[in-house]
């Protein structure tokens, strides 16, 4: 069985097929309206064809009425991976018995098998229930109409909304903090648990944009305008704070991916992913950014420059105090970027006043 990010791309794969306004989602409406059932399997190999009896091979194009057509017989449909050919119709399925399942329907029971063995995405159409159920890998779900899924979404790009607003204070905050050579960790953890928030809200919106297909263009908009710098931000904050050698920025994003829930609502459990290891009072111990994060919003500061001055003074309280022939020293500097760089700083540090949140 596949680890739980990859089958979870794969069920987004699945989704996507059978969202509304794709051509498998009609065909699946169709069967539904003309209260019939339906077993369809997406994708043909030896597994599959070890599970199969019968039925008779097609290889057309797919089309929602010819799904609706075949549908009326009895067995199951088999079509290719991205579901845009039908190979065969009307085939019995005989997964292993022995494989457990905790569907008691027939059909359900077999199509929850014949997935769990073929690794292969199963979808079955309930004539008593009219229901759609996909099945892949043990995991189980049931396509819900557009509006309740809007319904969540909106619920959920509410509470993105706040979280961005919050996310966007506290990391005002610690830029006057980094300005003024004032960060502790506690700040540091405060912006990198707020960031985490909103990425996981992305996650679970992007779901639901998955599933509603054409229905979810203008909530796709919503979503992309809201998170507007937040990866990039992310990165430099990353980039700034995270300790180590080595890999530390990598390590730092999986040990803040790896946290569950409560692990990030623990300051002390993210001021440990990002490398610092003081636990309740080490949050109250000063720390210097690198300079990543303030470097970057100066205006056409190329990536390359921006690391050679970073390498070259090493923190941003260096930068900041170093003039302009010391900048003129990195290579690549010369002295209007040189100067350039100064008026930027300059500006970075008037427009960021000292403001504690709580």
């Amino acid at each position: 069985m596949p680890g739980s990010d990859a089958l979870d791309a794969r069920m987004r794969e699945v989704l996507a097929m059978v969202a509304p306004g794709t051509p498998l989602r009609d065909g699946l409406e169709r069967i539904l309206r003309g209260r019939t059932g339906a077993l369809v399997v997406l994708g043909l190999d030896r597994a599959v064809e070890s599970v199969t009896r019968g039925g008779f091979a097609l290889d057309v194009d797919f089309t929602s009425t010819r799904l609706r057509e075949l549908a009326k017989m009895d067995g199951a449909i088999v079509l290719d991976n991205n579901a845009s050919r039908i190979l065969r119709a009307a085939v019995h399925l005989h997964p292993d018995p022995a494989l457990p399942t905790d569907e008691t329907g027939t059909r359900h029971s077999a199509a929850d098998r014949v997935a769990r063995q073929t690794h292969h995405p199963v979808i079955c159409v309930s004539k008593s229930m009219s229901t759609v159920t996909i099945y892949l890998d043990g995991r189980r779900h049931v396509l819900e109409d557009s509006s309740a899924i809007l319904a969540r979404a909106n619920q959920a790009i509410a509470t993105l909304e706040r979280y961005r607003i919050r996310l966007d204070e506290v990391s005002a905050n610690l830029s006057a903090l980094e300005i003024d050579d004032l960060v502790t960790v506690r700040d540091v953890a405060v912006v990198d648990q707020r960031g985490e928030m909103v990425l996981r809200i992305e996650l679970e919106i992007e779901g639901y944009v998955v599933e509603l297909g054409t229905d979810g263009r203008l909530l796709s908009l919503q979503l992309a305008e809201l998170l507007a710098g937040v990866g990039e931000e992310r990165a430099l904050l990353l980039r700034d704070y995270a300790t180590g050698r080595g890999r530390r920025v990598e390590r730092a994003a999986a040990a803040l991916d790896a946290l569950d829930g409560e692990g990030l609502l623990d300051l002390t459990a993210v001021s440990r992913a990002l490398g610092f290891d003081g636990g309740e009072e080490g949050l109250d111990v000063q720390v210097s950014p690198r300079g990543y994060r303030q470097l970057s919003r100066i205006p056409r500061l190329p990536e390359a420059i921006i690391e050679r001055i970073v390498a070259k003074f090493g923190s941003l309280p260096r930068i900041l105090a170093a003039s302009i022939e010391g900048l003129q020293a990195v290579e690549g500097v010369g002295e209007q970027r040189a100067r350039s760089v100064r008026r930027g700083l300059s500006r970075l540090s008037e427009g960021f006043p000292l403001e504690r949140y709580p």
